[in-house]
């Protein structure tokens, strides 16, 4: 569904992405671990066009993402993207938060989108909390926001950028259930994270990447416990069990 052909991305003479080559089937969950500045997230927002890249080719079902062309907009549509913090509106409620994209980008129709928010926020756990505005729910409840945000596109696949990240971690189990419950649902997914067991139960496959590389891939199960590169090996012990 999602394919990246020899991708390149610098920013200057900074090079942040060296030749990724890697295809996510529908349905797929795929997990990019790496340590920090290997390029991940800076993928990911060439997957909804955040980002221009200078060399390759990234396609979805066959059509190619370009930042630059007035196609963007309705490929972005295709893939929604869940951010690191949140990034809701302060001035609408939860609700209001999960309607804007259908309303104002798709232009469906207020009743209909209303209705479809707000049994997305049931299914993320904030029925009772459709009223309330960002600043007065916890980070767990905020990304669950985000995350029925970007349900209500009707996306083709979710985008997670180290969804978790920004969360106490008495907060974080509450988001990963989501997301569990997701890949269940054979949404498929491409996910940022640090967090390895969830990589390790969820995933399907997993990419690491590092210094702009895919240096290792392939099923979650092989690569998280039986890594076959040096740096694939060192990565997992340090986070498996840090200093």
């Amino acid at each position: 569904m999602i394919r990246f052909e020899n991708v390149h991305k610098s920013y200057g003479n900074h090079e942040v992405l060296k030749g990724i080559d890697a295809n996510i089937s529908k349905g797929e969950v795929v997990c990019l671990i790496g340590p920090s500045g290997s390029g991940k997230s800076t993928l990911l927002r060439c997957v909804n066009g955040l980002e221009d890249y200078q060399k390759g080719r990234i396609t979805i079902d066959g059509d190619l993402i370009d930042a630059k062309a007035s196609s963007i907009s309705a490929l972005r549509t295709r893939v929604s993207m869940v951010f690191q913090r949140f990034n809701l509106f302060p001035h609408r409620t939860a609700l209001e938060n999960v309607m804007e994209g259908p309303v104002h980008v798709l232009k469906q129709n207020t009743a209909e989108v209303r209705d479809r928010a707000a049994d997305l926020l049931r299914r993320v756990g904030l029925a009772e909390k459709m009223q309330a505005y960002p600043s007065s729910l916890s980070g767990g409840q905020q990304q669950r926001v985000a995350i029925a945000r970007a349900l209500a596109m009707q996306p083709e696949a979710i985008l997670f950028d180290e969804p978790t990240s920004a969360l106490d971690p008495e907060m974080v189990g509450e988001v990963l259930s989501v997301m569990r419950e997701l890949a269940e649902q054979n949404m498929t997914m491409l996910v940022v994270t640090h967090e390895i067991q969830f990589a390790r139960e969820v995933a399907d496959s997993v990419l690491f990447l590092a210094d702009g590389h895919i240096v290792e891939q392939g099923p979650a199960a092989e690569v998280l416990r039986n890594p076959t590169h040096e740096r694939t090996q060192d990565f997992l012990r340090r986070v498996t069990h840090p200093m």
